[in-house]
Order: C-alpha cells, then structure tokens, then sequence
C-alpha cells in the first residue's frame, strides 16, 4: 500500500515538470545551435561553390571557343600554339583565380585545351575553401569542369558544277600560253577545290599546301556530321550516264548514222567452145562427148556444182543440133589434116552461175533507229561498248561490225516545242525537269555514241576518234537523207568531260586529291546542261532521294551548289552535245539554228534551272573566273547565285580566297558543350 502510493507521488512530479516550460528555453537553444550552424554555413558554402562553378564553366567555354576560332581552318600547332594562347587568354579575363577566396597557385592548374580532330577540349579547377563548414571537419572543395568547341557542320552536301571546257587550259588573263601548266586556270581551280575541301572535311591533301589557309589539317570531323561532295563538270556535255540505273536508258534511240544496203549479185551466164580429142575420134564418140555422155576414157562434166551457201552454184548445158558434123553451129566434128586421118571435136558449152554472197550495194545516211541496250550489264552496271554496222571510214566501204564504245556521256529526254519563254518552265520540257523519275522513252536519257554519228555531205576532216572531233564546219552538210556510195565521215565537235560524282563522303584526302586532278579541259561551253545534272544529283525529291533526302539517321541537310565557270556561252550548230546535233536534230530551236539562237537557249535554260536550284532551297554560290568575260555573262551569273553568293576572281590566289571564304561561311563553328 505504502508502496503504491511513494509511486502516485512521483509520477505526478514528473507530469508537472514536463508541463513547466520555466528556464527551458535556454537548453533547447543550445541544443539546436549545432544543427543550425551546419545549415548555414553549409548554405553559404554551397552557393559559393556554385557561383564558383558556374564562372568556372563560363571561361572555360570562352577559352575552348577563342580558341577554335583562332584555329580556322589551320592547325593546334601553327605559330607556336597561337590558338592554345588564345584559348587560355580567354580563359583568365574570364576567371579570376583570387575570387570567392578560390585558390590554385599555377595557372597551368587552373586550366588546359588541347586539340584532337579539329575540337578543342578545355579542363579547368578550381579549389574553394569552406567558411563554417570546416566546423564539421571539410575544409575545401575542388570543382572541375570540361568544355569544348569544334568547327562542327549541320549535315552539309555540296555540289561542285565545275566548267573543264578548253579555255580552262589558258592563264586567267586569257593567254593560251598557260597550256595546262601550274599557272593555268585549271591548275588553279584544282589547288582551290582541294583548299576548301581541307577547311570543311579537316583532312590533309597530300599534294596541297594552301597559302590562304596556313597548317595542313588532319583528323576529319568525325562521325557526328555527315558532310557529302559532289561534282559535275561539264562542257560540251556531261558524263553521268554510268551513274544511272539501266532502266533510266532507252534500249534504242534515233542517231544521225548510217547503214548498208545490201545486193545479191545477177546471175552470171557464160558460152563459150570446148574441145575434145587431138587424134582420132569417131563420129559417134564426138556426139557423145556434145551431149556430155561418157565414152572411153572420158568423164563427163557435172551438170550442177558448187557447195552449200555462200559459195555459188554452177549448172552447165550442153546444146547441140543432134549430130556431130563439120561447120555446125552446135557441135564441130572435123579433121586436123585434109586427107581426114586425124579427127578432134568441140562443143558449146553455157554455165550459168547463181551467187548467194551479199556484197557492199550502197549507204543510207539519215536519223536512224540503233539498239543500245547492249550497253545495260543489269542494275546500275554497264558495258562499255556494243557492236554494230556502220563500218570502218578508214577502210572505206567495209559494212562489218564496228564496236561502239561509249564514255558515259548522255543525250537529254525530250524537250517539247521550242521556246524562248522559261518563266515558269512549260511542263513539255522534261529535260529541264529535275525530280521526275523515268517512266518511258520520253523521260528516260540516251547514250551520246559519236562513233555512231556521220554528218552526209562532209567528206573532208577527220575520222572518227575516241576522244574528240575537229573542224564542226557545217556549210557542206546537208540534212537530206542520201543513199550513197560515198562514205561521209563524222565531222562534228564532241567532248566528254570526266566522269561526275554522286554526293559521297570522302574521307580518303588521297582519293579526292586523284579525283580532282582529273579535270581535263577541253570542249564548248553549255552552262545549262552542268547546273542541270548538278540539281539532279543533289535534289532530295529526285531521281536520288533515296540517297539525299536525309542522312541515314533521318538528320536534316544543309546544301549547297558552288558554280564555277571562265567563259561566255559557246554552242554551235556542229557540237554533237547533250541535245544531239543542232544542225541535223534541231531540237531547241527551228531548222537550220544560228550560233546566237543556240546561246541563246543555253542561257535561257541556264537562268531557269537557277531560279529552281534557288526555290529548293539550295545555296547557290556562283563563282567567275578570270578575265575576259562579257558583262552580260557577269550579269547573268550575279543573276543566278543566290542572295549575296556571287564572286569574281581575275587570278588564282582570287579563286582561292573566294573559295576560303565559302568553306568558312558554310561551316558554322558551333560550341558543343
């Protein structure tokens, strides 16, 4: 009992202490100081450190982005690391190493770029000290961060359409005294290609040292960024056939050309006399030796000979009157001497001989249908010749076959009615339609095979030759069909440029050096076919957009078109070109065209092609080269570039710079971190 009661006691102590908050306040205070000053202090630290941090990422993307940019299009290493003093530069106007109490002695601790691949990569710390937090022990707090820049494309494909035609060969001023050496034209657009291909792929060519650029590149730019080169260059013509599947071809198409016309020779009837037996011969042995019968040792003659086809046929007869006596028409039985001793005795004999060999009768010269589809090796693959009639001049009239090779040069589809008007382009003018996929004979392309060509009415000039024709002189042409012995030669003007490319990424610097040193001058100027095949090729709703409508991943695409060219237009109506034979085929303008009509339809053709490579969305960077030009030929190009695009260059370190400076314009420096 005592006991239950000493516990009511305390409990009811204990219960009025808890409630009595007299001098409590105190200890609680005590109590909490230690967490709050963890709280605080932990806050205080942790915003300098993020203040610290953020600063410290700020002058590092500063410094990885000067430092890019002092880079260009050259090398980390020129000028003793220029670009890595640029980048730490940067850096420390951008950092101070003393602010928020931060340290790190070296300024090699701080920070560092280097470069790889054409990005530059930055590292940068700094160390900050704890105020409050050193209470629970942390003194300091090392921040790092990273950053980079690259000289990164979006996506990018560019089509070179590049005029090779013969005064490629000249200096820039004009002279033909260049021929091809370092000083030519060519020899310039060469260096100037191969230049801008160093600035945007970042690979070195090997046989470059580009003045307008400073240390070679290495690394390329990855695989982060698809980046595609095209080419097209063009002249008289372009050569992108081979680079079509078969079925965009026709199996057969109509060429100026000839064929043989065969003759079986008439048959041949010859009567002449036989003779029979020197010494003595009956009267009967004579009739039989006239009716073709044996008798003693003679065997008589066969009355058909000759073997199976080709070889002729030989039937003999041997008409006689029916008797063997001396003076009659038929047959002769008679003596040598006069006292008769000695007989001898002769008959008529006709052989008539059939022929059967087709010999060489005359030439047909007029549009003639040929099948060229001996040309398809199936899919995209194709042969590099077929055989056919038309013979050999330099043997003369020899009808056998001659093999047609073809370089991949193409004669256009259809071209409906001429016109001068191009504005809108009229829908029969499917040469100038750039997306439509071929679907018959109108819409598909034709092989240019100028082995096949013979302008009649031109005996004089040269033979055929693999490579080109000289003269083009017309003014004995004619365009009337002619059967003929005579065997015309070709003598119209045909050049094959080297073959284009596809859009591709070349990322051998080896392969695209040999590429372009195989520009070849030579040929007529048709700017309207080159920026034709150029838009073809690069189109992503075309005949390609499998291949250019988006990278493989699906990525959008930049594009862009560069457009060079040294000269004036130059068609005339004895160029087999990408239209066939003005003279003869006539199928831009009216019979018997003019030069000034056929120029006339280049740059009209020309301008309208611009004008579609512009709506689509495509740069069109236009540059002219060297002197000598026409103002209206300057005006047309400034026409046909895009909004500010338009260059022009009188000598070769010109050319370079201008191209320097698309490749610098087209690749965009982009901070990646």
């Amino acid at each position: 009992m005592v006991g239950n009661l000493q516990s009511l006691k305390a409990r009811a102590f204990l219960t009025r202490l808890a409630r009595d908050t007299r001098a409590n306040t105190l200890a609680l205070m005590t109590m909490a100081l230690i967490p709050l000053a963890g709280m605080v202090g932990g806050g205080i630290d942790i915003s300098r450190m993020y203040i610290v941090k953020t600063r410290l990422q700020h002058a590092c993307d500063a410094g990885a982005l000067a430092g890019r940019k002092m880079m260009g299009g050259g090398s980390w290493a020129t000028n003793s690391y220029a670009a890595r003093g640029e980048a730490e530069r940067f850096f420390d106007a951008n950092f101070n190493p003393n602010a928020y109490g931060t340290t790190l002695e070296a300024a090699a601790d701080r920070r560092s770029f280097s470069e790889s691949a054409g990005k530059v990569t930055g590292n940068a710390r700094a160390v900050v000290p704890m105020t409050l937090m050193r209470i629970f022990g942390k003194t300091s707090e090392t921040l790092s961060v990273t950053c980079d820049a690259e000289m990164r494309l979006p996506n990018t494909d560019v089509m070179f359409v590049l005029d090779t035609t013969g005064s490629m060969d000249f200096c820039p001023n004009g002279s033909s005294s260049c021929n091809g050496d370092a000083n030519s034209r060519i020899a310039a657009l060469r260096k100037a290609v191969k230049c801008f291909y160093q600035i945007v792929a970042r690979l070195d060519v090997p046989d470059t040292v580009c003045n307008a650029v400073g240390a070679e590149p290495s690394g390329g730019t990855g695989n982060q960024v698809q980046i595609r080169f095209g080419f097209v260059p063009y002249s008289t013509n372009v050569n992108v056939g081979k680079l079509l599947p078969n079925d965009y071809l026709v199996d057969q198409w109509d060429y100026q050309t000839r064929k043989a016309n065969m003759a079986v020779p008439p048959q041949s009837t010859n009567t002449y006399w036989e003779t029979y037996g020197g010494g003595s011969l009956s009267q009967g042995n004579c009739l039989s030796f006239m009716k073709n019968e044996s008798f003693g040792s003679f065997t008589p003659t066969p009355a058909n000979s000759g073997g199976p086809n080709p070889e002729p046929t030989i039937v003999s007869s041997f008409p006689h009157d029916g008797g063997a006596t001396d003076g009659t028409e038929w047959g002769w039985w008679g003596s040598s001497d006069r006292d008769g001793n000695s007989k001898s005795c002769r008959r008529r004999r006709t052989d008539v001989t059939t022929f059967y060999v087709e010999k060489f009768a005359s030439w047909t010269y007029n549009q003639l249908p040929v099948t060229v589809s001996g040309l398809k090796a199936g899919g995209s693959s194709w042969n590099n010749s077929f055989n056919w009639p038309v013979g050999d001049t330099s043997i003369g009239n020899d009808v056998t076959n001659s093999t047609i090779t073809w370089s991949g040069c193409i004669e256009e589809r259809d071209t409906g009615e001429p016109t001068t008007d191009f504005d809108p382009i009229p829908d029969d003018k499917i040469d100038l339609d750039i997306d439509t996929v071929p679907h018959d004979d109108a819409s598909r392309w034709k092989p240019a095979l100028p082995r096949l060509i013979f302008t009649r009415g031109s005996t004089s000039g040269s033979n055929y030759n693999a490579n080109s024709w000289t003269n083009g002189n017309t003014s004995n042409w004619s365009t009337a069909a002619l059967t003929t012995s005579t065997d015309y030669n070709n003598n119209s003007t045909f050049f094959c440029p080297t073959e284009a490319r596809k859009l591709q990424a070349w990322t051998d610097a080896s392969a695209f050096q040999t590429y372009v040193n195989s520009l070849d001058p030579n040929g007529n100027t048709y700017h309207d076919i080159g920026i034709i095949w150029g838009a073809r090729l690069m189109s992503p709703t075309g005949i390609f957009k499998t291949e250019n409508a988006t990278t493989p991943g699906g990525g959008e695409i930049e594009r862009h078109m560069i457009f060079m060219t040294d000269g004036d237009t130059n068609a005339n109506a004895g160029d087999y070109a990408a239209y066939g034979l003005p003279f003869f085929d006539h199928r831009q303008t009216g019979e018997n065209p003019t030069k000034a009509q056929l120029d006339e339809q280049v740059n009209l053709r020309f301008l309208a092609i611009c004008q579609w490579v512009r709506n689509s969305k495509i740069t069109l960077w236009v540059v002219n080269f060297g002197e000598g030009q026409s103002q209206a030929t300057q005006d047309r190009l400034e026409q046909c570039a895009s909004e500010g695009r338009y260059f022009s260059n009188t000598d070769a370190d010109g050319l370079q710079q201008t191209f320097k400076s698309i490749a610098d314009q087209i690749s965009q420096l982009r901070l990646t971190k």
